[in-house]
């Protein structure tokens, strides 16, 4: 039993149910009206608000810090006995049930109405556990499976964009359509999840030669997950099902985000048969090792040692000097700004849709329970994008060399013509753009953490790819405060502050489609720029692994 937990399988497992939890800040528009509405805000004030949130969410330059100070073996700072994600894990629950609760305590008069910035400090603390939870998952996996890092990073970040759909769900069948519920089941459920399981993400120094087969499995239960979600939200908006239906569906949505246990009961039980059949067969042809050196001796490889392995990092890195780089000299290269401002143009304008999904529905004459569902169709979307991206591309690097940067082009094209096809305005025109939108915008947030990786190296990766997370918030409060808000206060009429109608986020959806287009320009940059980094060096680099 010990030796299943103690496996980079369980640690994956506990890392998939995490991620399963802590979306909610995809889930702003189930309790953005309540809070509007209770303390007294107007359009721009909530999209103020809101982009603490996506600060929080996005900005986890500390997270990655921290996983570095307690996972580097040769770092100098560890802290004792404090080692290891599961620290990251820790302070990331902290901050999420501090910020959500307190959130809870104003929206239902438990404290009196907290000041505008307070109310933006507490949403951006909630937000910013979030970071927590997701740096340790993403680059524990990446450590785990280097060989398949874009399929790691897309299940990793797939759950967590399927999680928002995943806590709808559980909203509405524990909350009964009560909005500040919701708010105290965020503040409880994901602080629980991670307490719970934080122990068992760890780091492995192993590679078997069946890790696709069983990250294909993994994968596969993501793609199941996301179609009986599918269906689910179909359903609700053609039928009015009753409360012991909702429990049901429930209860077998929890039964199929379980089932990344067996994958790893199967993965374990096979390395491990492996390993004695090997072990008696050296033993019957040669003396017994005294040390084991990796977890399936069948499929170690050992590096080259000596002037070969010296040999080896030179030429690595005589091909490219922007691989192993830490922060600081990772800022000093063309690569990371190019992939920052393309990060902007994606990560930024997608933000801003999904904060303003309701509004834009409500202008558009989408009813509550429809707004409802295109909260919970774009986690779907999103999914579909994160999860897609990673794969397809790991398919493409790994046949062909493909540089990964190809794959931001084609998805920052796809976000413009998302963006033009909201900005027309006809009928049902917010499922089809949601979904152009929704889609490539989960695309950006598998492909930047992967490339960072390939192209920075995976030692300071946390922390480089989090600043580069930045672009996502600054970029959310240029689009959706300094264009979408004021541009909707400018033409909102009554009391309720309140716009219907095609014009209310015409032009601020046109100016994101052009920002998005130039993105495609920035994203071909990078993808010319390393493209015969990924031939030399990434390719290598993962057959070698």
């Amino acid at each position: 039993m010990e030796e299943m937990l103690k496996s980079k399988w369980m640690a994956t497992v506990a890392s998939i149910w995490i991620q399963c939890s802590c979306g909610a800040t995809y889930t702003f528009g189930i309790y953005s009206s309540l809070l509007k509405s209770t303390q007294g805000y107007d359009q721009s004030t909530l999209d103020t608000v809101s982009v603490f949130k996506d600060i929080g969410a996005n900005a986890g330059v500390l997270s990655g810090i921290l996983y570095s100070a307690v996972t580097l073996r040769r770092n100098p700072c560890r802290l004792g006995v404090f080692t290891g994600p599961w620290v990251v894990h820790a302070a990331g629950a902290i901050q999420w049930f501090i910020g959500y609760f307190v959130m809870w305590a104003s929206v239902v008069g438990l404290i009196p109405r907290l000041p505008v910035p307070v109310m933006c400090l507490v949403m951006w603390m909630a937000a910013h556990g979030q970071t927590f939870f997701n740096t340790s998952n993403v680059v524990s996996g990446v450590h785990n499976f280097s060989a398949y890092s874009g399929t790691i990073v897309g299940i990793m970040k797939g759950f967590l964009g399927l999680s928002g759909a995943i806590l709808i769900q559980f909203y509405e069948t524990v909350c009964s359509g009560n909005p500040s519920a919701y708010i105290l089941l965020l503040a409880l459920t994901p602080t629980s999840v991670s307490l719970l399981f934080m122990n068992l993400v760890r780091n492995y120094d192993t590679n078997t030669k069946d890790d696709k087969k069983h990250l294909n499995a993994f994968s596969a239960i993501a793609l199941i997950v996301a179609a009986y979600l599918t269906i689910n939200i179909l359903l609700e908006n053609i039928f009015t099902l009753p409360l012991w239906s909702r429990i049901v569906t429930f209860v077998v949505l929890l039964f199929l985000v379980a089932c990344p246990l067996e994958v790893a009961v199967r993965a374990q039980r096979e390395n491990s048969d492996r390993f004695a059949q090997a072990l008696l067969e050296e033993r019957g042809h040669k003396p017994t090792p005294e040390f084991s050196t990796a977890e399936d001796p069948t499929d170690y490889h050992a590096l080259p040692s000596g002037e070969g392995q010296a040999k080896a990092v030179t030429d690595d890195r005589s091909s490219s000097d922007e691989e192993d780089l830490n922060l600081l000299q990772a800022l000093r290269t063309v690569n990371f700004w190019l992939l920052f401002i393309a990060s902007i143009c994606g990560l930024g304008s997608g933000l801003a849709t999904v904060n303003n999904i309701s509004q834009v529905g409500e202008s558009l004459g989408y009813t509550t329970l429809e707004t409802n569902s295109l909260v919970s169709l774009w986690s779907i979307w999103n999914f579909l994008g994160r999860f897609g991206a990673g794969f397809v591309s790991d398919i493409f690097l790994h046949r062909g060399g493909w540089a990964r940067p190809l794959f931001m082009v084609v998805t920052l094209s796809t976000l413009a013509i998302g963006h033009m096809v909201i900005a027309i305005g006809f009928a049902k025109s917010l499922y089809l753009g949601s979904f152009l939108v929704g889609v490539s915008y989960g695309s950006q947030w598998s492909l930047m953490p992967t490339i960072t990786s390939e192209i920075f190296g995976v030692g300071h990766m946390g922390t480089i790819f989090n600043t580069i997370a930045i672009a996502s918030p600054l970029g959310s409060y240029i689009f959706s405060v300094r264009v979408i808000g004021y541009i909707y206060d400018k033409a909102a009429t009554g009391e309720d502050n309140t716009c219907f109608g095609t014009h209310c986020f015409l032009l601020s959806f046109l100016i994101m489609a052009f920002v998005a287009s130039f993105g495609v320009l920035v994203a071909l940059a990078l993808f010319f720029r390393t493209r015969r980094f990924y031939q030399v060096v990434v390719l290598r680099r993962v057959q070698r692994s």
